[in-house]
């Protein structure tokens, strides 16, 4: 199947967004922040890259905009659980930037699996 960038800074969210993908037979490697998430992506491209917008050390929308800048075919879905302002905020500035979905936490399983799938066919 495919390989998938997972970055978030919430242990949580990366261990049930990776057991949900990895069900479905993907490999999943994950970041806790967008600095991390930039290194294993320039070793190891993936086909996907799967982003929180709030995050310390390197957060979303300057990992979005690095990402499209070094690599201008990477497919992103840019979450968010809002931080202090409400998410659809962030959300809106991640699709002004040209990423392909957009999600506020909590993520509904099999709108997130549809938006992957769609995303990598």
């Amino acid at each position: 199947m495919a390989h998938i960038l997972i970055i978030d800074d919430d242990p949580q969210i990366l261990d049930m967004l990776g057991q949900t993908l990895k069900r479905e037979g993907h490999e999943v490697v994950d970041a806790l922040d967008g600095k991390e998430g930039l290194k294993l992506y320039r070793e190891n491209p993936a086909d996907l890259v799967i982003t929180d917008i709030v995050m310390p050390v390197k957060e979303g929308i300057e990992t979005i905009m690095e990402l499209q800048r070094d690599f201008p075919d990477v497919k992103i879905i840019a979450i968010s659980g809002g931080g202090h302002n409400y998410p659809e905020e962030y959300l809106y500035i991640a699709r002004m930037l040209g990423v392909h979905k957009t999600f506020a936490k909590p993520i509904e399983r099999d709108e997130l699996l549809k938006a992957v799938s769609e995303l990598l066919n």
